[in-house]
């Protein structure tokens, strides 16, 4: 008798743990941020990528990275709309960076304070109880790569959802469409169903000579917004750094810091 009803018991609770996970917010968490940032993979002495995934904007200024070179990537927190380094994530830097060199610490290393419209990649995210930590990786500037850390804190007294926290993130970085989520140029719409034969109408009279469409051109100078407004999105977007290059079907537009520097 005692044996069935421990089977029971032990029934009971395998009937619940799909429920109980599916209730899980930081699980949750970990799916949704799975489905919106592909992480990219890096060589293990991270000079370079070795598989790209998401591109990164930043909204937010002030996050401090260290070159790949230390070895240690410096923690910053979101918190109050802002991002910082509090002493303790300082205090700990500085430890980790006495252990990669004797008297290296946060005053000399080599460091980059990234701002709002900067670019980086996603290399890793940790869900832990109190919050989740996100790992950024640079595109080389003279010749030097960074990385560092941004945490999200969870609130002390819950977790949030995850579209909740996804919000929280969008606040400080948000991924860039790739390739294959932009729409496809080439594609039409779909044809209208058929429907019934209509009595034909009468063809409108001709219009008034009107005067030809002002050609168009981009002069060196120009920001993004400015090109887009005359010729539209462009059909492919590389970037390196603060260098941009937007495709076009006959011609591509540089750009160094949002302004126009050439056209090919």
């Amino acid at each position: 008798m005692r044996r069935a009803i421990c089977l029971t018991f032990a029934m009971a609770l395998a009937g619940l743990s799909p429920w109980a996970h599916a209730q899980d917010p930081k699980a949750e968490i970990q799916k949704k941020l799975t489905t919106l940032f592909v992480l990219t993979k890096t060589t293990d002495d991270r000079t370079d990528i070795v598989k790209p995934g998401s591109v990164l904007d930043l909204h937010k200024d002030g996050l401090v990275m260290y070159s790949t070179e230390t070895k240690v990537a410096p923690t910053s927190t979101y918190k109050d709309g802002k991002l910082s380094m509090g002493f303790a994530a300082t205090f700990s830097s500085d430890f980790a960076l006495g252990q990669v060199q004797q008297g290296l610490n946060h005053t000399n290393v080599t460091q980059r304070k990234f701002v709002d419209g900067e670019k980086f990649w996603v290399t890793g995210f940790t869900v832990k109880d109190d919050g989740v930590t996100f790992a950024f990786y640079s595109d080389p500037y003279n010749d030097v790569r960074y990385i560092g850390q941004v945490k999200f804190p969870f609130s002390k007294k819950s977790v949030p959802s995850a579209d909740e926290f996804v919000k929280t993130v969008s606040e400080v970085v948000t991924a860039e469409a790739t390739e294959e989520e932009k729409p496809s140029a080439t594609q039409q719409p779909a044809p209208a169903p058929a429907s019934q034969p209509i009595a034909p109408v009468p063809p409108p009279p001709p219009p008034a000579d009107a005067a030809p469409a002002p050609t168009k051109t981009i002069s060196l100078g120009q920001t993004k917004a400015q090109v887009v407004a005359i010729f539209g999105q462009p059909k492919r977007i590389g970037s390196i750094g603060t260098k941009e290059v937007d495709y076009y079907p006959d011609m591509k537009v540089i750009f160094i810091n949002g302004v126009v520097t050439d056209v090919q």
